[in-house]
Parts: structure tokens; sequence; C-alpha cells
């Protein structure tokens, strides 16, 4: 970097920009950048940044990809791991899209098995969990309207939850015990795991009469299905992005892990798919670790180049991009991005997922340069002991990004 600049100075000097009196160490960093064509401004731009004295105790990977003119127009620390707390949910999203595709549908079913006869259904019904992150009380309601529309008023036999999508771990590995972690079961309603006791409420008060009781099982072969609901890749990616919906990202995460057909799913059949995807865009002899699809885990680690990479297969795949960039917060308008780069060349312009865990904050995403090249970046800062100054120094970086 101390070479670029000597040499930007020296080509400065030969245009006449410098004053005959003026020095290369008091050369206006103004005038400098100004006269400096694109992309070298830019990466002037950042090169400066890179002297914050947050970089004094702290460590930052960061790689700018230019996907108009196929090239990297800035990078650092680029393959060096580190966790990518909430960034995680764009490798999950990205590879979600690829391997399931856009119309994959998360899906919750009511199946029943028996006979209805004056009134009373006399058999089983069977709630099978496809962990629909977004299943609520509405959906549950469609259940209960399904079973009122067969003429039952009366039901005898079981209420069976099939949890057997996913496994049994309500935890993902590496989360911290203490905090706010969501339960990852297959079959809940408003992340109440309760399904059955929450089912059997809705309809006694719609007056279904119930001399059942609840138990675990799976759905026979010869069973009849009822109702099916379900939420679409999109509907899923809005809440998962926009707010980093870290249950939601788990769900399509064990969406990946079932796609083999494995039953129970487990995080390992997950991190297996996410591998294959890494593979293909060429990282795959890197070591990384996935261990969970939204970045709670402290065992992920990834790699800003990494990031970058399926940053710039996403953006080549429109069936892929045309989902993922609606889904992203955008700078100084909406999601976790709602309140950041306002008044800045990058306001409205920015659109990437961010990442907070403790020690690390993160960006990556996309933007526009001033002369309309499209650019993908990726920015880790680790090794912080607030997320103010790594926000603030990915601000800086954007505008830099943004600005004419």
């Amino acid at each position: 970097m101390i070479r670029l600049r000597i040499l930007l100075l020296l080509m400065l000097a030969s245009i006449g920009v410098m004053a005959q009196t003026e020095e290369p160490d008091t050369l206006c960093a103004d005038t400098l950048e100004v006269a400096l064509p694109w992309p070298q401004n830019v990466q002037y731009r950042l090169d400066s940044l890179m002297q914050d004295k947050l970089l004094e105790t702290s460590i930052v990977g960061m790689v700018v990809y230019d996907l108009t003119a196929d090239s990297i127009l800035y990078k650092v620390n680029e393959r060096q791991a580190m966790r990518p707390a909430s960034t995680m949910k764009l490798v999950t999203a990205i590879t979600a899209l690829d391997r399931l595709g856009s119309g994959h549908q998360f899906r919750t079913q009511l199946y029943y098995t028996g006979e209805v006869c004056d009134s009373t259904l006399r058999g089983d019904l069977y709630c099978v969990g496809g962990f629909d992150p977004a299943f609520s009380k509405d959906d549950l309601n469609g259940f209960v309207e399904s079973i009122l529309r067969m003429g039952v008023d009366t039901i005898r036999g079981r209420m069976v939850a099939d949890r057997s999508m996913k496994d049994a771990d309500l935890l993902g590995e590496g989360w911290c015990w203490d905090d706010d972690n969501p339960k990852l079961s297959p079959l809940s309603i408003g992340r109440d795991i309760d399904f059955l006791e929450r089912f059997a409420a809705a309809l006694r008060e719609k007056g279904v009469f119930l001399d059942i009781r609840l138990s675990e099982g799976t759905v026979p072969s010869d069973a009849t299905i009822l109702c099916s609901r379900y939420h679409t890749m999109d509907q899923i990616l809005q809440r998962m992005m926009k707010v980093s919906d870290n249950f939601y990202a788990e769900a399509m995460f064990y969406q990946l892990g079932a796609m083999s057909g494995r039953r129970p799913a487990k995080a390992k059949d997950a991190a297996n798919v996410i591998k294959q995807l890494i593979q293909k865009v060429g990282n795959g002899k890197n070591p990384y670790r996935i261990a969970d699809g939204s970045g709670l885990s402290l065992y992920n680690y990834v790699t800003p180049e990494l990031e970058m990479r399926l940053l710039r297969y996403a953006y080549r795949n429109t069936n892929i991009y045309n989902h993922l960039l609606p889904s992203l917060p955008i700078a100084g308008r909406d999601g976790t991005l709602k309140t950041r780069m306002k008044g800045t060349f990058a306001e409205e312009n920015v659109k990437a997922k961010t990442g907070t865990v403790t020690g690390v904050s993160a960006l990556a995403g996309y933007c526009m340069s001033a002369n309309g090249h499209q650019l993908c970046f990726s920015i880790i800062n680790q090794g912080i002991m607030k997320s103010d100054p790594g926000r603030n120094f990915q601000n800086k970086v954007c505008n830099a990004l943004c600005a004419p």
C-alpha cells in the first residue's frame, strides 16, 4: 500500500498536480483523490481507511469485487478464517436458492387415519412438521377448519406430533447457553413448540369434543392428507435477511439437510450441502467450519473471500440473484441497515447482510459505484469490544465504494 501511494504521488507530480514548492509528504489528500481515475481513487480511499485506529487493536478481513469488470478491486486479509456472525445467513440463503430453488415450500401438514361416523372421527390425527418457521395462528385455524368441514364434532383417538424431519436437538452446536436462542423444532407455531396443546385448545374453542391422548410418532403410509399449509422461499427469505431472524435461517438450514432424504436431518447433513457449493465456487480446499445456518454458533469459520465468491456466484445466476437481492437490507431504508449510512453516497445504494456477535461485526453484499459498475464485498471486523466502531468502519468503506 505504501508503494502504491508513492507511485501515485510520482504520477501526480509528473502531470503537474503538485506545486513546485510542495513536498510529497504535504500533498493534500483531497487533491490526490480527485486527480486519480477510477478505480485508483477508490483504492486510495480504502488505503486511507486502513489507517483507522480501530485496526490497531483488531483485525479486518475485506475483499471488494468488481462484478462488471470481473476483477478484484481491493483485498486485505481476504483469506483469514473468521467468524461470520449473521453474514452466515448469506451462505445459507445462496445455497438454498441454488439447491432447493426459489419455488421451494416450507410445509406443515395434517393427516388422519380411521373413519368418520355420526360426526365422530374414530382414529388419529398426525401433525407433520416440515420446519415452517412462519406457521401461525391463522395456519392453525386452517387445520381446525379442515376438520370442521368433515362434519366432525368429536374426535376419539390420538393426536400425534411427527417431528421426524430433523433430529431432536433444540439448540445449535456452539450456541451460547445464556443467549435468547430459538428452539429448533420442525413442528411449532409462532416459535412455540407445544404444537399439539395449541391445536387441541383451538379445536375445543370451536366446540370439538376431544377424547384423545397426545403422543409422538411418524405418519403411516396409509394416512389421508387433510390439510397442508405452506410458506414460500421468498416469504422466509424476507424475514430471515431483512431482520436477521435466526429461527428462519435455521429452518432454511435444515431444509438443506433434509433434501437428501435422510431422516432425521442433522446439522452435518446441511453443512455437507453447503460445502458442496463451496467446492463449486472454487474454495473447497480452504479450511472452513459450517456449524449452523444463522451464524449464532461460535464454531462457524469462513473467509471474506468465500463470501465474495458466493455473492459473485449469486450475481451470475439470475434465478438466485433475483430472489436474494430483494431480501437484503437497504442502507438507510429498511431492515438492519435502516439507520445506517444516512446522508452518505451509500444510502439506498448498499444492499447487504449485517452480522453481529460478541467480538465480531460484519457486512457483506452489493452496491453500485459512481461509474455504474456493480460491486460485491465482504467486510469482517474481528476482535472488537463494541460493535459500533466496526459498523462505523463498514459504513465508511461503503461510502468510499459509492462516492464519485
